[in-house]
């Protein structure tokens, strides 16, 4: 190879890790000779000196080094990935900035009452467990793990139609109802019948997942799977057999379904869906006013806005962006969730006070989940329950109700 072609491609290289959400410090990348990223979007993590236990972590952001170096490079990369640039993923770090908080003093908050109701049922904490697929790839208990430490802090927790484990069998480990994230899949009678399994196992809410429409380019899944020496086809399958290995679609006829991704979802079959629905109907995936507007309308019990972590588009819209015109368009019509690039109790104390009834995370638990197991998702929702805690008391908050727009400035 020429020497112009080497430099051309060390430069390639070096581009990707520096604007990839995956890695380094800032002491370890200036060590490379790498652009830092920036510590107001990412957040500093140690990669040198991990930490050796959940009770070490200062942040959620401890924990990731540590489940990278425990997970196979293609079971991280699937679950660190955005799509296509990863804007999206970027972005919905970067539109926490948009919003300042505005302390307020002289408030007694002695006493913080987080306590927040969700569809009828009171939880300790407005942080949510949003669902996420496969959890055994990052741990042996899976799901089951995420499940004991939710019923530690009393969170919701929301199951994945693909969870590697079935929702029965994570119900009976969170020891409380779960809400079903569905995925419809192109054939609607696959839908009736998870629905059916989900209320059978007594889910007081179905989440419909609107979002994954087509083929997603996660390229910074594809170029971690390419380091991972493992023979990946001893475990994995395409097509059917994808499905037919995640333990919910047990006994369901999945002939011509080939994944979770759909393109004939409508307002039409989403109407079809709630009316065969015996329980709670919501939709998540949700980012346009209109879309909310026609929700509520419509008669839907709650929306989530998601962009899915930014796994699924890349058009560089966050969601806290995206949430006050949802909330806007709502008017107070059904309870809005919110998930994406939650990270901090600031993060959540923000939304909140926009409108949001809740916020779901969903990769910091599962940082915790390949880290350390249930001691260390446990702890990701201590830390974020500790550093909600505290933005209240400084916004001058003894309460959720009390957290309203007021408390936030567009900056």
């Amino acid at each position: 190879m020429s020497s112009a072609m080497t430099a051309i491609s060390r430069r390639r290289l070096l581009e990707f890790i520096a604007g990839s959400p995956l890695l380094m410090s800032s002491a370890a990348a200036s060590a490379q000779g790498v652009a830092p990223l920036d510590p107001t979007v990412w957040a500093p993590r140690d990669i040198v000196n991990p930490i050796a236990s959940p009770k070490d972590a200062l942040s959620v952001f401890d924990f990731e080094p540590v489940m990278r170096k425990n997970v196979p490079p293609a079971h991280f990369g699937y679950m660190a990935t955005g799509l296509d640039d990863e804007a999206t993923l970027r972005a919905n770090r970067a539109g926490f900035r948009k919003f300042q908080l505005r302390p307020r003093r002289l408030v007694d908050v002695t006493n913080v009452d987080m306590r927040v109701e969700l569809l009828g049922a009171t939880y300790d904490s407005p942080i949510v467990i949003a669902p996420t697929g496969s959890n055994r790839a990052f741990h042996p208990e899976g799901e089951l793990a995420v499940a004991k430490a939710a019923k530690t802090g009393n969170h919701l927790q929301m199951v994945s139609t693909v969870a590697s484990t079935s929702v029965d069998d994570i119900m009976a480990a969170r020891g409380a109802p779960l809400w079903f994230q569905l995925y419809t899949t192109q054939r609607p009678e696959i839908a009736d019948a998870l629905i059916t399994r989900a209320e059978k196992a007594g889910c007081p809410a179905i989440v419909l997942t609107l979002d994954v429409i087509g083929p997603l380019k996660w390229e910074t899944f594809v170029r971690l799977r390419r380091t991972d020496a493992r023979e990946c086809a001893s475990c994995h399958h395409g097509g059917n057999d994808y499905l037919a290995s995640k333990p919910n679609f047990a006994g369901i006829d999945l002939a011509g379904a080939t994944g979770t991704g759909v393109t004939n979802l409508t307002w039409d079959m989403v109407k079809r869906l709630r009316d065969r629905t015996r329980v709670k109907f919501l939709l998540k995936g949700i980012l346009a006013a209109e879309d909310a507007q026609l929700a509520a309308d419509a008669g839907i019990d709650g929306i989530i806005v998601s962009n899915h972590g930014g796994r699924v588009e890349d058009g560089g819209l966050s969601t806290i962006e995206a949430l006050p015109d949802v909330i806007d368009a709502v008017r107070g019509r059904m309870p809005v969730i919110i998930d994406s690039g939650f990270r901090r109790g600031t993060d959540i104390v923000k939304a909140l006070a926009l409108g949001a009834r809740a916020v779901a995370v969903g990769r910091p638990y599962l940082w915790g989940l390949g880290a350390f197991g249930q001691p260390g998702v446990e702890r990701v929702l201590e830390l974020l329950r500790l550093e909600t805690r505290t933005a209240m008391q400084q916004c001058g908050a003894p309460s959720i109700k009390d957290l309203t727009p007021a408390l936030v400035r567009r900056a």
